[in-house]
């Protein structure tokens, strides 16, 4: 004779539900199915619950979105021990930027959005840290933090590789070049070599040392640091 349906009172009682359950459930989707199907609601049934009782733990999809950033942030490396400030601060972004690249639709929420995560605030901190010990004022660092954050995502999104045109941008410029006229354009012209020199990690390496270098030698003025 066979079983009947177990009844609600008979079946393993389901986890118990937490922010860190949703985050996970929403990571796995991510890694699965793909960003698209980062919903609230496909969370909810990953999690046999209710939609709305996700809203109890984040806010909103965009919140959900972060908390994964965060979550991805737990994945990178420690900081080197050793080298100059510089160098670990070069090797943090450089794994920043790794695990954005591996998700380039949680790097572009975290262009528009801010995020604020336990995790993405010890990044910042050890940033600040590392631009304390090589001499950055601290109203420069407080102001610095946020750009060197952005480019780091910008170009983090630039070449990821879902990116539009990612590995044909460069070819397609070339051949552009070629067409300019030097009458018109002489400088263009003179540098197109330069223009195109480099790989994305040397570009990426200098764009930091510009950042850094302009941070020691442009200080906040007075005033400009207040509300």
């Amino acid at each position: 004779m066979e079983n009947g349906p177990m009844s609600r009172r008979e079946r393993p009682a389901k986890p118990a539900l937490s922010r860190s359950a949703i985050v996970d459930a929403a990571l796995s989707i991510l890694e699965n199915e793909g960003f698209e199907k980062v919903t609230m609601r496909r969370v909810a049934t990953e999690l046999d619950t209710a939609g709305a009782s996700l809203y109890v733990y984040v806010r909103n999809a965009e919140d959900l979105h972060l908390e994964i950033l965060d979550a991805l942030i737990a994945r990178m490396p420690a900081i080197p021990a050793t080298g100059s400030w510089r160098v670990r601060l070069h090797a943090l972004l450089v794994s920043y930027a790794g695990v954005l690249v591996d998700y380039p639709d949680i790097a572009r929420v975290s262009l528009y959005a801010h995020p604020t995560g336990p995790r993405f605030l010890g990044l910042i901190e050890s940033i600040l840290e590392l631009l304390e010990e090589g001499g950055i004022p601290d109203r420069s660092a407080a102001w610095g933090v946020n750009v060197i954050l952005e480019t780091v995502t910008s170009a983090a999104v630039e070449h990821a590789p879902d990116a539009a045109g990612a590995g044909a941008f460069l070819p397609e410029l070339d051949a552009r070049l070629a067409l300019i006229s030097p009458q018109e354009h002489p400088r263009i012209v003179q540098l197109s070599e330069q223009l195109l020199a480099g790989t994305g990690e040397q570009r990426f390496h200098w764009a930091i040392d510009l950042l850094l270098n302009g941070l020691l030698a442009t200080p906040v003025e007075p005033g400009e640091g207040s509300r």
